[in-house]
């Protein structure tokens, strides 16, 4: 029986000729790259329109210092501000997508000292992170993180952890919200909405909220304690508003030393609304929960945020107004419908 042909450039094969082909295959092939997809946007020239796409990603390197190697069971999202990016000089071609995470722990640096593999965690990805929280892995600094709770699940973790940083630093760093004050939630049914009013509820305020429709408002009526009704069942207008309060308005119902919290980042204040303010001794203050990333000096406070949002949700404080989870593949198309603000529960990535 005559030898076989070898590949180009080797010789005849002999009677091992199995273990001569693995040997040829060992030497010539170049190591295989592992892959996993993650979601970015690009932002086009007019900062109008942003476009998102999935591309691949290397495997994650060796994870070092400080850094954790996060295995994402899920990711809720969240409205993407292009133009604080674009004031932070953080333009990129491609910005990624997803940063309240929920996961399994799956590799520690050598300074990392509050975790270990095998930890379920949950936190919020830095705006600088390199890393989409849509990925099945993402690399994160320990100190954007904290632990879940076992009884908590993903995506209620991921759903919850973000609005509920929100509704904490407005009701108790911003307003200073105490037992027996009253408090105005706009939009109560939305996803920020729920988490606020249950956050005041459980502070022992009183809640006053608005409705944007009949469902919202009959989503309303089920909270238990219940909301005080600005008007009752037979006040529903023929044609549905969709009117915005005026600010005057806003100021003429602060109290005494009360506290006007707003997302409005440019709000003008005109004279008599400062003067009204001024005879109130009331405020205005500005909600912008990523400051608590560009300092510091501020993490150990919003660490305890993270880990008092966790045990409100083990404890059953918190409960999301979440929407049915989706899996990554659905995420680019409903990113789209979450950037124009068209959707009301919280929409989250379950992987």
């Amino acid at each position: 029986m005559g030898t076989a042909p070898g590949p180009e450039g080797v010789g005849p094969l002999q009677k091992d000729s199995k273990v001569a082909v693995v040997k040829v295959q060992a030497v010539g092939a170049a190591p295989r790259q592992v892959t996993m997809k993650g979601l970015y946007f690009q932002q086009s020239s007019t900062s109008e329109e942003i476009t998102f796409v999935f591309q691949e990603r290397e495997n994650l390197p060796v994870t070092e210092d400080n850094y954790v190697k996060l295995q994402v069971k899920a990711c809720a999202l969240s409205q993407i501000n292009t133009k604080l990016l674009t004031e932070m000089k953080m333009e990129k071609d491609f910005f990624p997508v997803g940063r309240e995470v929920a996961g399994i722990v799956l590799d520690v640096g050598s300074k990392v000292s509050f975790f270990q593999p095998g930890d379920e965690v949950a936190g919020i990805l830095p705006l600088d992170s390199e890393d989409p929280g849509l990925c099945e892995a993402v690399r994160v600094h320990e100190h954007y993180l904290v632990h879940k709770p076992e009884k908590v699940a993903w995506t209620e973790a991921a759903g919850t952890i973000r609005d509920g940083v929100r509704a904490y630093t407005a009701l108790h760093y911003l307003s200073h919200l105490s037992p027996g004050k009253s408090v105005l939630i706009m939009d109560g049914a939305s996803a920020l909405g729920t988490i606020a009013i249950q956050l005041a509820h459980h502070r022992g305020a009183k809640v006053i909220s608005t409705a944007c429709s009949l469902e919202d408002k009959q989503c309303l009526e089920r909270c238990r304690p219940s909301i005080v009704r600005l008007y009752s069942k037979d006040d529903e207008p023929a044609v549905k508003l969709q009117l915005l309060p005026h600010k005057h308005d806003i100021i003429t119902l602060l109290g005494v030393g009360g506290h006007w919290v707003t997302t409005e980042e440019n709000l003008q204040l005109d004279p008599p609304d400062s003067h009204c303010l001024y005879l109130k001794g009331a405020t205005v203050a500005f909600l912008n929960d990523e400051v608590w990333n560009l300092s510091n000096v501020q993490q150990g406070k919003y660490l305890c945020i993270l880990k008092d949002v966790m045990e409100k949700l083990s404890t059953g404080v918190f409960r999301p107004q979440l929407d049915e989870p989706i899996p990554l593949y659905e995420a680019k198309v409903t990113m789209e419908v979450v950037q124009k603000n068209q959707g009301r529960k919280k929409q989250v990535v379950q992987f």
